[in-house]
């Protein structure tokens, strides 16, 4: 489950997408929220929230490794996989119903939805270089093939995110995380949010496009050992309209949790300086 949500969001997005979702007929009890997590592999989603953040220097175009050990033990401290749970489950107590919760966790409960789980599980945690180039290389061949599975990935990837909300997640975090570390003087130059807005908006439809093409290809990766019959199962599932509103759900609040540590590692940001060993 959540395959290929991204690794940065915005709590600007976050509170539109909890603003379209009505307040539950019937909640979900806190057990059955934790089993749900725990089938669905979202706790192992929550988990690679903290390995992305070691990532996050590239954004300010700086090294992986600009800041040395010190940049590993801020996102030890920001990211506690524990906090992120909790906070999870507090949102989930007040959003997600339990008919939708059942919905859920009867596919993903099953044998097909545990082998689905159990990859993406694999692969939240897999080099996102490397799953970009065999992906890649696997819908060439698919091609030579006349394999279905691409045009089943594409839908997937449209069906968890119709409205590409998670595409102005990331811009938001991003930016905001950018023009913090200008503020913080992490990065000499200055920056101009407006600015950086319009250039954005200048590239989105390519920007759009390059998303779609990672996302088929991140699917290719990681949905590898499976036929194109259960490629399409899975597919049907994720277009059914109740899975539809669990991942509306989910992935608001994926994106909460990651941008409230963004905030607080944004915050913490003026005590940084890049450099080689630290």
């Amino acid at each position: 489950m959540f395959h290929n949500l991204k690794k940065l969001t915005a709590q600007a997005v976050v509170c539109l997408g909890f603003g379209l979702i009505a307040i539950p007929a019937q909640s979900a009890n806190r057990a059955d929220i934790q089993e749900f997590l725990e089938v669905t592999g979202f706790d192992v989603a929550l988990e690679s929230i903290a390995v992305g953040a070691e990532d996050a220097p590239i954004i300010l175009g700086l090294e992986n490794d600009a800041f040395g050990i010190t940049w590993s033990n801020l996102v030890r401290e920001v990211f506690v996989v524990d906090d992120m749970k909790e906070q999870a489950l507090e949102i989930l107590e007040a959003t997600l119903d339990q008919k939708l919760l059942d919905h859920a966790v009867a596919f993903y409960g099953s044998d097909l939805g545990q082998r689905l789980v159990a990859a993406e599980n694999l692969s939240h945690m897999d080099d996102d270089e490397l799953k970009q180039i065999a992906g890649a290389q696997l819908i060439e061949f698919y091609a030579t093939q006349e394999d279905p599975r691409p045009a089943y990935y594409a839908r997937m990837n449209t069906a968890i995110d119709p409205d590409n909300l998670g595409l102005r997640a990331i811009q938001t975090i991003q930016v905001r995380f950018i023009v913090a570390a200008s503020r913080a003087g992490v990065i000499r130059q200055d920056i101009d949010e407006g600015a950086l807005w319009a250039q954005i908006e200048s590239n989105q439809d390519e920007v759009i496009a390059a998303m779609d093409a990672s996302g088929i290809a991140g699917a290719a990766f990681t949905y590898q050992d499976f036929s194109p019959e259960d490629v399409l199962i899975y597919t049907e599932a994720l277009e059914h309209p109740d899975m539809q509103l669990v991942y509306q759900i989910m992935n608001a609040v994926h994106y909460q949790v990651m941008g409230d540590r963004f905030e607080v590692l944004a915050t913490r940001l003026g005590g940084l300086q890049p450099s080689e060993d630290l």
